[in-house]
């Protein structure tokens, strides 16, 4: 016998919020994550839509179900597939995926060459990502129109049967810069339709990538020394201007290649013994020595 309920019917907001665990995901991701403070608010905002939708259902109100299918856009190096696997730890707490597994792919993992690749190519990535999130990166190299012998529309028509058919048991994020996925959902109205959460990534800052350094460099037990940090200032700045910036993966790469000039420096210095400060301290010269700046003498 299903319980009936009034409208008088109490649900503790609260309590229920409490039982997903979910703000511990919400906290992670302040903490993980430097900026990106519109990003953080539209996740917030999906994650509350999907609470109440769950509390309607226990109260037996009939709605739509929300669209779950996402769209995250942005340069590369703004923590998309980060914030990509966060949505489906919230997904799974709140009882949307069965499991709470993420699995990336590129273009590469679904399209086959030849006739008749293609199709077991998708079928089996979505097989794997069945009951999680599949995460496509670069989602708009999957539709070529120039090209009549490309195989990705086939993808794409596969894709959409299973997001509609199935979107009870998967969820798709497409990702990509913003301007191409645009022209993707315009040549794609059925994608387009299917895809109801939009969440642009914005760049980051050079203050905000001086900070990513330091959160980088404590994770592996380093730090800059006290006048360094106007230099890494300064090469966030100048490698910002530059082709191929990819935000936090350049600085990522900034930060292990001073971490090569820092060991050559104490290796050239001819030190036998050394401190923990000596060993842990990347120097102001280690990033001054980066093409950036030495191309300008």
């Amino acid at each position: 016998m299903s319980t009936k309920y009034t409208d008088d019917t109490l649900v503790n907001l609260q309590e229920e919020y409490d039982k997903t665990k979910i703000q511990e995901i919400i906290d992670e991701l302040e903490r993980e994550l430097i900026g990106l403070q519109p990003v953080k608010t539209r996740i917030q905002e999906i994650a509350a839509l999907l609470l109440i939708d769950r509390l309607r259902s226990k109260l037996n109100l009939v709605s739509g179900s929300p669209g779950l299918h996402m769209s995250f856009t942005g340069s590369p190096g703004t923590g998309k597939t980060t914030v990509a696997m966060k949505m489906a730890d919230i997904l799974y707490r709140l009882g949307y995926i069965r499991k709470g597994h993420l699995l990336t792919v590129t273009r590469d993992d679904l399209v086959g060459q030849y006739i008749g690749h293609t199709a077991p190519k998708t079928k089996e990535v979505l097989k794997q990502a069945m009951g999680g999130v599949l995460f496509i990166d670069e989602a708009y190299y999957l539709y070529k129109p120039d090209n009549e012998r490309d195989y990705g529309a086939e993808a794409i028509e596969i894709l959409l049967q299973v997001m509609e058919n199935q979107r009870d048991d998967l969820v798709v994020i497409f990702a990509g810069y913003k301007d191409k996925m645009d022209k993707f959902y315009e040549s794609n109205p059925g994608l387009s339709s299917r895809v109801t959460n939009h969440v642009d990534f914005p760049d980051y800052t050079a203050e905000e990538l001086l900070q990513i350094a330091k959160l980088m460099l404590e994770e592996q037990q380093y730090k800059f020394a006290s006048d360094a940090d106007p230099v890494l200032l300064d090469y966030a700045e100048r490698r910002m201007q530059q082709p191929h910036f990819a935000n936090a993966r350049s600085i990522r790469n900034a930060i292990d290649r001073a971490r090569m000039r820092q060991a050559n420096r104490i290796f050239a210095s001819g030190d036998k013994v050394l401190t923990k400060i000596d060993l842990t301290t990347i120097q102001a010269e280690d990033i001054l020595k980066s093409r950036l700046f030495t191309q300008d003498n």
